[in-house]
C-alpha cells in the first residue's frame, strides 16, 4: 500500500500496476492526497484528490499487469480537505457523486479542465476475476464481458457507496490485516454498485462510439444546468445532434433511466441537498426547484428519496 500527499508517490503506484499516464499528465496535476492498493494480477484500487493546473487531454491506456481490465471510477465522493480540517463544504448539484464504468480494452480520450478539483476512487479489476465475483448473477451483466461492446455506464451513487468510499478515504486504518481490509472494501464498493445496477430494466446494449458518448453527455450536462425547469426534447435533440429515438435509447443505456425520470431524480437529489446542507424549509426548496404546488413536490420527493420532505428534514435535526 502507498499513501502520501505528493505526486511522486502517485506515479510510483501507477507504474507498479503498469498504467502509463504520461509525463504531461503528471506535470499538470497538483496532488493533494492519494492512497493506492494493489492486489495483482486481479485487482487494484486507488483514491486521489488533485487539482488540474492546465487544461489538457489524454488517451487512456490499459494497465499492463491487470489483463482485460474494467475500470470503476467513483467521482466526487469525498473531500479529504474537509476530513482533515473538520469543515464541511456543501456540494453543488454539478458536483454530484456518480460511478463511471468502462472497459480498458477500448481506449478513449479524457479531458482535464484547468482548476478542476478531482476527487476520485478507482477500482480496476480483471474481467475474469469480476466474473468469479458475480458468480451465478453474471447473466444479468453479460454486456460487460462482450469484447465487441464499447460500453459506458454511469450510476448515481447510493448512500451505501458514498459511505464505503468515505470509509476508505478516512485517515484511520486498521492496525492489522490492512491489505485484507482494503481488498474487502474494494469488493464492497463493487457489491453496492452491482446492487444498484441490477435494478435497471434489462436492455440491449449497443456499441458506443466517441461521438455518441460526447453527445449523450452534452444532454446530461444540459439537464443538470437547469433543474428548476426541464429542457425541451427539441432543445436536447439539437444539443445531441441526433434523432429523438436514438437519443432516448442511448441516454437510457448509459444512465439507466429515461431523460425525464433522470431529470426528476437529480431534481429531488438537489432538493434533498438544499434541505440537508442549506437548511431551507420544505416550501422554500419546493419553490426553488420550480414547483408551484407543494403537494406535487412532496409526492415526487417521496418517490425518488423514499421519504416525504418534511420527514426527511426533521430527521436531520
Amino acid at each position: 500500500m502507498l499513501e502520501a500527499n505528493d505526486t511522486q508517490s502517485l506515479i510510483q503506484f501507477i507504474n507498479k500496476i503498469g498504467y502509463d499516464i504520461g509525463e504531461k499528465t503528471v506535470q499538470n496535476l497538483e496532488v493533494h492526497y492519494q492512497k493506492g492498493f494493489d492486489f495483482l494480477p486481479e485487482l487494484a484500487m486507488f483514491i486521489a484528490s488533485y487539482v488540474v493546473k492546465k487544461t489538457f487531454t489524454r488517451q487512456t491506456t490499459a494497465p499492463r499487469f491487470i489483463k482485460n481490465s474494467i475500470c470503476f471510477f467513483f467521482v466526487n465522493m469525498f473531500d479529504h480537505d474537509e476530513q482533515t480540517s473538520g469543515k464541511r463544504r456543501p456540494k453543488t448539484q454539478k458536483e454530484m457523486a456518480y460511478v463511471h464504468v468502462f472497459p480498458f480494452t477500448h481506449s478513449h480520450q479524457s479531458l482535464f479542465k484547468k482548476n478542476a478539483h478531482i476527487k476520485i476512487a478507482a477500482v480496476v479489476i480483471s474481467a475474469d476475476y469480476l466474473k468469479s465475483f458475480l458468480g451465478n448473477d453474471i447473466s444479468d451483466f453479460q454486456f460487460l464481458f462482450d469484447n465487441d461492446n464499447n460500453f459506458l455506464i454511469e450510476e448515481i451513487m447510493t448512500d451505501d457507496i458514498l459511505r464505503t468510499v468515505n470509509d476508505i478515504a478516512k485517515k484511520e486504518e486498521p492496525g492489522i490485516l490492512k491489505s485484507y481490509h482494503y481488498k474487502l472494501k474494494a469488493m464492497e464498493l463493487l457489491f453496492y454498485f452491482f446492487q444498484s445496477l441490477g435494478k435497471r430494466e434489462k436492455a440491449v446494449h449497443q456499441k458506443l462510439n466517441e461521438k455518441d458518448i460526447k453527445a449523450v453527455y452534452k444532454v446530461r450536462d444540459k439537464i443538470i444546468s437547469s433543474l428548476n425547469k426541464p429542457s425541451t426534447i427539441v432543445e436536447l435533440k439539437q444539443i445531441a445532434g441526433m434523432n429523438e429515438l436514438k437519443m432516448r435509447k442511448l441516454f437510457t443505456q448509459v444512465f439507466g433511466m429515461g431523460i425525464y425520470d433522470y431529470y426528476q431524480h437529480l431534481r429531488m437529489k438537489e432538493a434533498a441537498r438544499l434541505l440537508r446542507d442549506e437548511k431551507l424549509s420544505v416550501s422554500e426548496v419546493g419553490y426553488q426547484m420550480g414547483f408551484e404546488n407543494l403537494s406535487h413536490f412532496t409526492r415526487v420527493f417521496e418517490k425518488h428519496i423514499g421519504k416525504k420532505p418534511k420527514r426527511y428534514s426533521s430527521e436531520l435535526t
